[in-house]
């Protein structure tokens, strides 16, 4: 049993990732292949050498094959791959071991991630502990040098793979046709904000090795869609932060990306210009506060600040503003945006900010923006 973790006073379980499944069920149909039934459990080692026992699900052998199937647990980590079946295939080869991906798991198109364009998408980490749990099920195990007469090809595959995957950021990354097998501890510890704001940062990597040294940060699916659709970014270019403002510029500064345009709603990029940079509404709030500070600054009356406190929603504020011709707030709202987040990136990025309506409509931005918006359409005339 894996010790709970402890999260806001609560014991959590912690699970197995998609990686750890992947090799106990290749681990689990190589014995069949080789030897009597493993049992009711398949023991796997992980990366950090703890020592598992998962559960097999349902297995077969045949004359030219076996397989064995095991439950993906995720603990009480909302994971949309929670409760998967990871099957796992073998058949004999004269030697050696193979990993093969079948169906529902995705196929890596683009470069800039762990896997190559053209193979399947099971990352480094799961790769090896699934060679490594099926070469201690070979007879050769024995032989310490592994010069085996007898190996094994094995194949992963996911029935339910390619309808979760549409659950996830793979499409987005290029994975198409399934899920990814991860994992680098081969545990999902619940809750993880890591785990998520790690799976961000290949979207900065992607954007790298397609040869992007600008990058546009929206906050989700829908800002995204805006600045591609409405404003011609090169999608390639554009990539999903969630609330992690802070953590993706920092992965920027990291990878070696030049110009940042932060681009989306201005309910939630006027927090940056407060120098938030966790943006979620449960921990960080100061929407109105910003906007009436900035309003101040331009000279607006104590009864117009005094509206702009009153609303209920950003959206009224917006109304306000513009029925007060104090349109050029929100370009300096975007100003401030800008010189926050570069001072967050301790000047090593040139950044710009763009803030939208909640219907993608253009409401400021600064002359920085502007600049970086020109290259990156420019990159796309170029690239046709």
């Amino acid at each position: 049993m894996l010790e709970p973790v402890i999260v806001k006073g609560k014991k959590l379980r912690r699970g197995f990732t998609t990686g750890t499944c992947a090799a106990a069920a290749a681990k689990g149909a190589t014995m069949m292949l080789f030897s009597p039934d493993p049992g009711e459990e398949v023991e796997v080692t992980l990366p950090a050498g703890l020592v598992v026992k998962l559960k097999i699900q349902d297995r077969e052998r045949r004359d030219s094959y076996t397989r064995c199937c095991i439950i993906k647990d995720a603990g009480d980590d909302p994971d949309v791959t929670n409760g998967l079946a990871i099957w796992a295939t073998a058949k004999k080869i004269k030697e050696g071991i193979h990993i093969k991906g079948g169906p529902g798991v995705g196929m890596v198109t683009r470069p800039g991630l762990a896997v190559a364009p053209g193979q399947p998408a099971i990352n480094p980490v799961p790769l090896a502990m699934i060679k490594n749990e099926v070469k201690k099920a070979l007879p050769a195990c024995r032989d310490v040098k592994f010069n085996a007469s007898t190996g094994a090809e094995i194949t992963i595959y996911v029935p339910e793979g390619e309808v979760v995957a549409r659950k996830t950021m793979n499409s987005r990354l290029g994975i198409q046709g399934g899920i990814s097998i991860l994992g680098t501890t081969g545990l999902v510890e619940p809750m993880s904000e890591e785990a998520f704001k790690a799976s961000l940062t290949p979207q900065i990597s992607q954007a790298i090795a397609l040869g992007y040294k600008d990058i546009v940060l929206t906050p989700g699916r829908q800002s995204e869609k805006w600045a591609v659709e409405k404003y011609g970014l090169p999608a390639e270019a554009v990539a999903q932060m969630s609330n992690f403002v802070g953590y993706m510029l920092e992965e920027c500064r990291r990878l070696g990306i030049k110009k940042v345009l932060l681009f989306g709603p201005l309910g939630k990029l006027v927090k940056v210009a407060a120098g938030i940079f966790h943006t979620h509404s449960r921990l960080s709030d100061a929407r109105r506060e910003t906007i009436m500070a900035h309003a101040a600054l331009a000279g607006a009356s104590q009864d117009l600040i005094k509206q702009i406190w009153e609303c209920a929603t950003i959206n009224e504020a917006v109304k306000i503003i513009k029925n007060n011709n104090l349109n050029f707030l929100f370009n300096q709202l975007a100003h401030a945006a800008s010189k926050r987040a570069t001072e967050y990136g301790q000047g090593k990025l040139f950044i710009g900010t763009i803030l939208t309506s909640l219907r993608g409509e253009i409401l400021g931005l600064d002359k920085a923006a502007l600049k970086i918006v020109d290259e990156l359409r420019s990159s796309v005339v170029r690239r046709q």
